[in-house]
């Protein structure tokens, strides 16, 4: 396990490589991308990520009808396999996803997830198309 670095004012600091899609790479203009901040947690990188580029309104629901879409079919009555939800104030927009090292951030720690250095955290929003 790799620690965090200090940085001059003593703050820990945390980097890792970024990997945006979609709609959010049309925002931030890159793709990949090694990425620093004050921190070590998921949440200290949003904040840090949100503050220098403004996709937060891409990534974040503020409200929880913002962050499902409805279907045309009826789901089951028992939904198969595990179902987590980020809790109230770390949710996502439909179709947007957090992921660290590939894994959807709310199938770890959610927003408080402990992030090394060298992890990969995808801010994922694809093009959605109706036909």
């Amino acid at each position: 396990m790799e620690t965090a670095n200090v940085d001059r004012k003593g703050q820990s600091t945390t980097t890792i490589t970024a990997r945006c899609t979609g709609h959010i790479y049309d925002a931030v203009g890159q793709s990949r991308f090694e990425y620093e901040f004050e921190g070590t947690t998921l949440s200290d990188f949003l904040d840090s990520f949100f503050e220098e580029y403004a996709v937060e309104d891409l990534v974040l629901a503020s409200e929880e009808s913002e962050e499902a879409s409805s279907g045309w079919a009826k789901p089951p009555e028992k939904l198969p396999g595990t179902w987590n939800q980020n809790p109230d104030g770390e949710r996502v927009r439909r179709y947007a996803r957090v992921t660290v090292n590939g894994r959807f951030n709310e199938h770890l720690g959610g927003f408080q997830t402990q992030l090394e250095d060298g992890d990969r955290i995808g801010l994922l929003y694809p093009f959605v198309y109706c036909f």
